[in-house]
């Protein structure tokens, strides 16, 4: 099987071109994204047309089956752009979410750049969802209680659901490693959830680090960067355009607190290889 891997601000993304039905796809992508005995990813990208309309599914690392994935729809454009599946240009595609619309920016023939539009961002608790009936929309403060840490969780669906923490240390002294797989795993949140620690540094700038559902952290985090953005703009910490920085790079995320959410940033092709069928 033919694949090709990316990454898009250190979230790296296996991507294979298959038929929906092709293979039995979550233990295949728990091998392929496994870091010592797979090829090694934050996920795996299933593209099953090679031509409009696009669908693509996405594959956790544990297997579950994602929603949508900012960065790796940046990676899915740079892929039909520079294969030639389809000209420069905006294009959609079909996730677990309904459709996201990217727009993939050239630099001679290859995609540096792609923009994409996330949606609009969701909030009442059925829509995230949790698993306790609050009446407040949006709810930004929600108290939660993990072992003897208290945290103020902003919660909000991207498409996938996200509890975010803003705190006042640097993000690197926050023990995610312990934290974040309690939070993800928390009664509260009947689908789980990805759990984000963020510290606004000015208007324009957040340093954050992420525990992605299915994968734990993870370099960066496109709809993560993009709830942390939600979040900081409701509670009139940021203005509307803010660059979240992850341990993998810089994200820029446009909201003006009302419509859809635009994510920005960087991707880059890593290599093409071929998986042995006899892996799984």
């Amino acid at each position: 099987m033919r694949f090709v891997k990316y990454e898009a601000t250190g979230n790296d993304f296996i991507l294979v071109q298959a038929a929906e039905d092709a293979r039995n796809w979550p233990p295949l992508a728990r091998a392929l994204c496994h870091r010592h005995f797979g090829v090694g990813a934050d996920g795996l990208l299933v593209l099953t047309s090679t031509a409009p309309p696009f669908k693509l599914l996405m594959f956790n690392p544990d297997g579950s089956l994602a929603e949508v994935c900012g960065n790796g729809l940046r990676c899915f454009a740079k892929h039909v752009v520079e294969t030639g599946m389809t000209p420069s240009g905006e294009i959609t595609v079909e996730t677990g979410a309904g459709p996201r619309h990217v727009l993939p920016y050239l630099q001679g023939n290859s995609v540096r750049q792609v923009r994409v539009n996330m949606a609009q961002p969701l909030f009442k608790a059925e829509q995230i969802p949790i698993a306790s009936k609050v009446d407040i929309i949006p709810i930004l403060d929600y108290p939660l209680t993990v072992g003897r840490r208290k945290l103020l969780l902003g919660l909000v669906s991207m498409g996938n659901p996200h509890a975010v923490a803003f705190i006042q240390r640097p993000p690197a002294h926050f023990p995610l490693g312990q934290i974040g797989p309690q939070v993800e795993h928390h009664s509260l949140f009947p689908q789980r959830v990805n759990f984000e620690i963020a510290r606004v540094l000015d208007r324009q700038h957040i340093e954050a680090r992420v525990w992605e559902r299915g994968a734990g952290e993870t370099l960066a985090c496109g709809s993560g960067a993009c709830a942390i953005a939600v979040v900081a703009r409701l509670k009139g910490y940021v203005d509307d355009r803010v660059e979240v920085s992850l341990p993998g790079g810089t994200l820029t995320i446009d909201w003006p607190g009302r419509g859809d959410v635009h994510l920005s940033g960087e991707v880059r092709r890593v290599f093409n290889g071929d998986w042995e069928e006899g892996k799984t």
